[in-house]
């Protein structure tokens, strides 16, 4: 195909703003699938993404589309998450391409995710074509949601399309604007092989899939291809492209987006941001690739059952490949055994990894309360990070303890602004700005410690706003705290997995509250069990599970009564030796109440 013909672009949005659904209106189109293969959000393939109704990968297809009067050109699509935890996912997906759909709802107007994507666009230079969707609502304002991607977004409102993607109006105007505006790909077809990895996933039968986009030369089957950054080198056995059905081609060329197959067994030789290239010819430069993330929320996962740790470590290294900022690495727990101290982006996208863990790979899970990464100076002068309360020094040692701060950007309707305001308040933050967008929109910006975020921020925040508020942030520093380790010990041993890290001031109402939750968890035992909240050794909170009792005077009908004492003191003799040797086992939900605890 000429290059002339082909464009790359994203849809991107904020979540729930309908790029799923106008991607089923492009394939109905463009005839990529018969009526009878049409369901809704047919892009989003994975369980968990139809029922949560969210898209948790990028998904590309090809399109083949042609305007009134025109050649046929081939339309390379990639549906991106609108969720701010995936935002990785948008940055790659936009490298792909040379412009972007930027899509906004009607009814709710500019949202947070939709100024930080936008952010996303302008920073790789990508034509934005912008489209006002669910024109058909009842509580719609085209004319209003125009005026807003002009004033907050900055593009001139008078080439915003209106579309229904439900309906399907303006889809072919949206296709049209494609073409006319985003520019076709440049790019060499007799330079040598030059491809970026975007994606890739793990095959059973196949090996790594890795999905490509050609910048110069092109590939076919037989070829010799070599991955720059591992240096290692494969033959190709097969490329193609999704139609959105997995179609082989004879090869690829410059401004393709496609799978290649070539045999990769080892999961990390197929790294996301790599070069494909040539092993006879090779590329001068390898492609610019990605900012490596740095996951900023942390949880232990651990097997239920000890031998299966090295399953769970092939599953993480096979889910690791399809998504490159999620990091895990060995770690031991005295209460839990061998597992993983993982990394995330956000609290969704931990929920969801763990939920693929357990589903995808049929692994039973044990995760411990999620944390961020805290930065320590001792009284040496040496300074490192901490992604977990079992790896803080002793408080003796430590000099300051600074905790990760982000800039939160939220954008609500003006009658919310009291309840957010105290919100963010009541999380310790800084107040950066208030902005009137709109007589009834505000954007709020404040600067928040991280770790009051990561809990219950966004719930508390959708429910003062009636879910109309939304919400961006990034990590932008750190702040030296007054921050203690609360530890939980259960019949005086130490339960490191459900050690926190909390503000001095809130430890005592989270030590009590926790202690409370646990004693309503933890299972009675035949002895009494004692649950105590330690800060730097000092209890400062207990509660006591109560000893189930056998009634060992049932028997007794009258009769001297130093029998039934005699009885009584064996009773209590034998638990006491109980007590000594007995283990108590904690529950799963116990490691959860942790998530669940509220400070207040």
């Amino acid at each position: 195909m000429d290059q002339r013909y082909i464009r790359n672009f994203s849809i991107i949005a904020h979540i729930d703003h309908g790029k799923s659904t106008l991607a089923d209106r492009f394939l109905e189109l463009t005839g990529a699938l018969r009526p009878r293969e049409m369901e809704a959000q047919v892009l989003d393939t994975m369980d968990l993404e139809r029922e949560r109704g969210i898209t948790i990968k990028a998904h590309a297809v090809r399109l083949t589309y042609t305007p009134e009067g025109g050649v046929p050109h081939v339309l390379n699509l990639i549906d991106t998450p609108g969720h701010v935890d995936f935002s990785y996912e948008v940055t790659r997906a936009l490298t792909a391409c040379e412009g972007a759909v930027l899509l906004v709802d009607a009814s709710q107007g500019v949202e947070a995710q939709t100024v930080a994507n936008a952010y996303l666009a302008v920073d790789q230079n990508l034509e934005i074509v912008s489209v006002v969707n669910k024109i058909d609502l009842p509580g719609a304002q085209p004319e209003e949601t125009a005026r807003q991607i002009e004033e907050i977004v900055g593009l001139d409102a008078a080439d915003t399309i209106m579309a229904s993607a439900k309906e399907g109006d303006g889809t072919r105007a949206i296709l049209d604007a494609v073409i006319a505006r985003i520019p076709p790909p440049a790019g060499d077809p007799d330079a040598p092989l030059k491809a970026l990895i975007f994606d890739s996933w793990y095959d059973s039968y196949r090996g790594v899939v890795v999905l490509i986009r050609m910048v110069d030369g092109a590939i076919r089957p037989k070829m010799k291809v070599r991955l720059m950054a591992r240096g290692r080198d494969y033959e190709v056995e097969q490329v193609g492209v999704f139609l959105p059905k997995l179609q082989v081609v004879s090869e690829l060329t410059v401004g393709d987006v496609g799978f290649v197959i070539a045999g990769v067994k080892t999961v990390s030789d197929a790294q996301i941001g790599d070069t494909l290239t040539e092993t006879s010819r090779q590329a001068a430069t390898p492609c610019p690739g990605f900012t490596k993330m740095k996951p900023m929320v942390f949880a232990g996962f651990y097997p239920v059952e000890g031998h299966q740790y090295a399953e769970l470590r092939k599953s993480l290294e096979k889910l690791r490949l399809n998504d490159a900022s999620f990091f895990f690495e060995p770690e031991t727990s005295t209460a839990l055994g061998f597992g993983f101290r993982c990394g995330f982006l956000g609290l969704l996208h931990m929920e969801i990894i763990q939920e693929r863990l357990e589903r995808e790979y049929d692994m039973d899970l044990v995760t411990t309360a999620p944390g961020v990464l805290y930065r320590v100076t001792t009284t040496d002068g040496d300074t490192f990070d901490v992604d977990s309360p079992a790896k803080l020094p002793d408080a003796g040692r430590i000099a300051t303890l600074e905790e990760p701060v982000i800039t939160a950007m939220v954008l609500a309707p003006s009658e919310h602004v009291g309840g957010i305001l105290k919100l963010c308040q009541d999380k310790r933050g800084v107040q950066k700005g208030l902005e009137y967008l709109a007589s009834n929109r505000v954007m709020i910006t404040y600067e928040l410690p991280f770790n009051e975020v990561v809990l219950d921020f966004y719930d508390k925040l959708k429910t003062l706003s009636r879910g109309y508020a939304s919400l961006d942030y990034h990590v932008s520093g750190y702040w030296t705290s007054p921050l203690v380790k609360l530890d939980l010990m259960v019949n005086g041993e130490p339960v490191d997995a459900l050690s926190i890290i909390v503000h001095k001031e809130s430890a005592y109402t989270r030590g009590r509250v926790l202690a409370a939750k646990l004693r309503r968890l933890i299972p009675r035992q035949m002895f009494e069990v004692a649950i105590q909240a330690t800060v730097g050794g000092r209890i400062i909170a207990r509660e006591t599970v109560k000893a189930l009792r056998k009634n060992v005077l049932a028997k007794c009908y009258g009769g001297d009564i130093s029998r039934k004492r005699k009885l009584l003191e064996k009773q209590k003799e034998g638990k006491r030796r109980m007590k000594r040797v007995g283990r108590v086992e904690i529950p799963q939900e116990a490691f959860l109440a942790v998530l669940t605890v509220d400070s207040e």
